[in-house]
């Protein structure tokens, strides 16, 4: 098994694709919208996924965190309220936030299920700065560590009852960055002290089964190298420090922030001590020539990832009442 999560290019396998996934044998599989059209489409499509790799607890993934970020939208599918959404109830009413979390958890949770995806990278642990990247507003579920900690709890214990499993991220705290990783390297100069306050909401819930790095230097710890690729971020911080043992997946390797070409990129990430490397848009010969370089999954990795994926659900309830829950709670805000 090589240690990588790949990208498909569509809503279906083409021939190219079976060769090189079989050839290549990636850990998993990350969807996007261009892979989905309607419920019936995407549960052949995972379906065809684990009968290609002839493995039942294949990780398939997504990123559902709501609100903007969404790969599944109306009308095939719910819109899920945006994060900041509930940091707003939080500042109201706390429990009646948590509340509603859970159940959006257990919704977004439930709708991926049926689909077959049993992995979502959220929620996302960033605390809200006033002058960071606009892009990360709507998703920060607020600016306490408490406050961040007790709604992605909430989320990931919703996600579990559909038996799905959600990444934390960006480990070890981007929020401050000012500039988005899709364009650009955020440099974060923090102090020690100052980032160990950014760091708080993933120590409390460093018992997360799975996470992602950040694309950012933090130049209080490694001024060289941005945390995916820093083995120190990675063994004193986050493994250290933070204390997570959970599966470590890169953030998305293709990101402008990051140089160098694919294959060096994924050959550092998991050098520095990544479990897998996330190569989105990764092309069929990008992923042949990617599991040749790349060292296979190590016993530790393995056993990581084999505790990250839950035993999939079955008899899946209809979501809509936990969508009601959560619903009517947000309207108290």
């Amino acid at each position: 098994m090589t240690p990588m999560i790949v990208g498909l290019n569509g809503p279906t396998l083409s021939p190219v694709e079976r060769a090189a996934f079989a050839a290549s044998a990636p850990a998993g599989f990350i969807l996007f919208a261009r892979n989905v059209i309607d419920p019936v489409q995407l549960r052949a499509l995972t379906d065809d996924l684990r009968m290609l790799t002839g493995r039942d607890d294949l990780p398939i993934l997504i990123d559902q965190e709501g609100g903007a970020v969404a790969r599944l939208r109306p009308p095939e599918w719910p819109a899920f309220p945006a994060p900041a959404r509930f940091a707003a109830l939080y500042e109201q009413a706390p429990m009646s936030a948590i509340q509603a979390m859970r159940a959006n958890g257990e919704a977004i949770g439930l709708t991926l299920a049926a689909a077959g995806i049993t992995m979502n990278a959220a929620p996302m642990l960033d605390l809200a700065y006033p002058d960071a990247d606009p892009a990360l507003a709507d998703r920060a579920l607020g600016a306490g560590p408490m406050q961040v900690a007790a709604l992605a709890r909430a989320m990931l214990e919703g996600l579990a009852i559909a038996g799905v499993t959600g990444i934390v991220k960006h480990m070890p705290g981007h929020g401050r960055a000012t500039v988005d990783p899709h364009h650009a390297l955020p440099i974060i100069t923090a102090t020690a002290a100052e980032l160990d306050h950014d760091m708080a909401p993933f120590r409390t819930l460093a018992h997360a089964r799975a996470g992602m790095t950040a694309h950012a230097v933090f130049t209080a710890w490694d001024a060289a190298r941005p945390a995916t690729l820093s083995p120190t971020v990675i063994d004193e911080t986050i493994r250290g420090t933070i204390g997570f043992d959970g599966l470590l997946l890169s953030d998305d390797l293709h990101m402008n922030a990051l140089t160098g070409d694919l294959v060096d990129r994924a050959m550092a990430a998991v050098a520095a001590g990544c479990d897998l490397a996330l190569c989105c848009r990764a092309t069929p010969d990008e992923a042949v020539t990617l599991a040749a370089a790349l060292p296979p999954m190590s016993d530790r990795s393995r056993r990581r990832l084999h505790d990250a994926i839950s035993t999939r659900a079955t008899d899946l309830p209809d979501p809509a009442a936990a969508i009601a829950r959560c619903n009517a709670l947000l309207a108290l805000a």
